[in-house]
Order: structure tokens, then sequence, then C-alpha cells
């Protein structure tokens, strides 16, 4: 299997000497191949790493890793698209679109479309092409039929698939910042309480069910998605980039049992033994891919 490993954006609000930590050694450790750097969820976090992202940068170029700046997933105010606009204008490197108004800012240069745009159908696809997209993240919830099928048209239109393999999945995104109403706080004055959960906080339902998770104003699935068990499916199909997503885990570890994979040195088996080990209980989920329950997982898929 022939794939290239992505590390997407830090989803959560860390502490920002972990969070440059974090990228210093995957630059150093990490096999993977293309690391997305800023802030997705909310914008009241970025100040405190943005000083930190030069020397990130560097140090990631310098170890051989392409670099992608990601936007917002929701750009509400005049201060994130004046935000926005300048790292359009400033940024000569390739950008992640994660909503329609970076979509359009980035119209006629080459850029990617992150998995905050839905992409449904080739039709979509085709049209977001035509704007200069080169790169196309699939929203977590599709179905391998879906993406079988716009990996397909993809490869037509000369444009690069991408599916995120390992982590939590975004679900939704929100105005409302749920983390500082667990708190009894708005969102004006949050007190950036999201720090306090590196992973996200836990969801249950009202039987005492885990479910989901909540990261400041995002929902995210309580489960890590794991397709380990899809990967040769997912190459064949002709999805080229497969995403892991950063948790306080060891994602180097992650990286390593997911490139030892393709590399096809190591079974599936042998790989799904050892992100159960580094990811230490957290449960695992495939179903979206599977075309069923979303919280479900089959071990060994392949």
């Amino acid at each position: 299997m022939t794939a290239t490993l992505s590390l997407g954006p830090v989803l959560f609000n860390w502490q920002p000497e972990d969070w440059r930590d974090f990228y210093f050694r995957t630059a150093d450790e990490s096999p993977v191949d293309v690391v997305y750097l800023g802030e997705v969820v909310c914008s009241k976090r970025e100040p405190f790493f943005r000083d930190h992202i030069p020397a990130v940068m560097e140090r990631l170029r310098s170890a051989g890793k392409s670099v992608v700046l990601s936007t917002l997933a929701l750009v509400m105010t005049d201060k994130e698209l004046s935000a926005l606009k300048d790292m359009v204008t400033d940024y000569d490197g390739l950008i992640e679109a994660n909503d329609l108004s970076a979509v359009s800012l980035l119209a006629g240069r080459p850029h990617i479309v992150g998995p905050y745009v839905n992409v449904y159908n080739e039709g979509t696809l085709a049209y977001l092409a035509g704007k200069g997209a080169t790169r196309m993240v699939f929203n977590g919830e599709l179905p391998a039929t879906s993406v079988r099928t716009i990996a397909k048209a993809a490869s037509k239109l000369g444009v690069e698939t991408e599916i995120q393999v390992f982590g939590r999945l975004p679900l939704a995104i929100s105005a409302r910042c749920y983390h500082a109403r667990s708190r009894g706080l708005h969102k004006d004055g949050c007190q950036f309480v999201c720090g306090e959960d590196g992973d996200g906080m836990d969801v249950d339902t009202l039987d005492g069910d885990p479910f989901l998770a909540v990261n400041g104003t995002q929902t995210l699935s309580h489960t890590s998605v794991n397709l380990a068990g899809h990967a040769a499916e997912l190459t064949a199909a002709g999805v080229g980039v497969l995403r892991l997503s950063p948790q306080t885990c060891d994602m180097v570890g992650v990286a390593a049992a997911f490139r030892r994979l393709l590399d096809g040195t190591v079974s599936v088996d042998e790989t799904q033994l050892r992100l159960r080990e580094i990811a230490g209980g957290v449960p695992f989920s495939d179903g979206f891919f599977r075309g069923t329950v979303g919280r479900s997982f089959a071990e060994s898929a392949a």
C-alpha cells in the first residue's frame, strides 16, 4: 500500500508550550509527511500559540514535512474575516479551507478543501476543483460507497483525496460554546475552560452511556475513528492521504503504526493491537465508513 500520512490540526485548547512541543516532536520523530497547523475551532485561542508558529513551521520544514495552514471552520465576525483575509494574503503556501468564505477567498489559487466543507457528490467536487482545489478531505460520516465514487471522480479531475483514519471525528460546529455553558459561563467570558479537557469533554446520554465529546463550540465523536482495517481498501480506491487527528496519546506511536501497516511490514491485527496499547482504553469506531451505526467497530475489518 502506498499512501501519504498527514497530521491534522490540533483541535483542542492545549497549553502553548505543549502545543509547540507536540509539533517539535512530530518534526523530529514522526513518519508523517504532511502537517496541518492553525486554529480551526475558536479564534479566541489562536493568540496563545501564535508566537510559536514560525519556529514550529521552520522545525517541520527542516525535517522535510510539508506544512499546510488550516482556517476556522466557522467565520462569524468581521475580526475573524479580516484575519482570514490576512492569512490568504500573507501565506503563499497551501491553505486548508474549512468554510466557504475561505473557499471564496482562495479561488484561483491551489488550496485544500477541508472536512468541514461538505462534499457529498461529484458535482460539488467538480465545482470546487474549478475554483482551484487540489485536494479534498472527506467528511468523516461518509460511507465507503460514497468515498469510492467521489475518489474516482477526483482522480479524473486531478484532485487528491484525504480521509481521517484516527482520532475523534469532528461532527458539528456551533456559534455557542457548550464548554462554557457547562460551567455556567457565557462564551464571551468563557475563562478558556476548554483547556481543562485535552481531548474534549465527554458527554453522556441521560442513561449514562458515553455518546459524544465537546470541545468548546465543537461537537466530536466520543469514540476515536480507526480505519486501519480499511487502509488497503482506501488506497485501492485512490485515496492518497490518510489523516491522523491529534489526541493526547502518543501520536508518534500512532503514526509509526500506520506507516508500518502501509509499508506492509505488519498485519492489520498487529496494527490494531498496537493502536489499542497506545490509546489506553479509548473505544474505536469505523461504523460510518461501513455504512452502519457510526460508533460501532469491526476489529479486523480487512
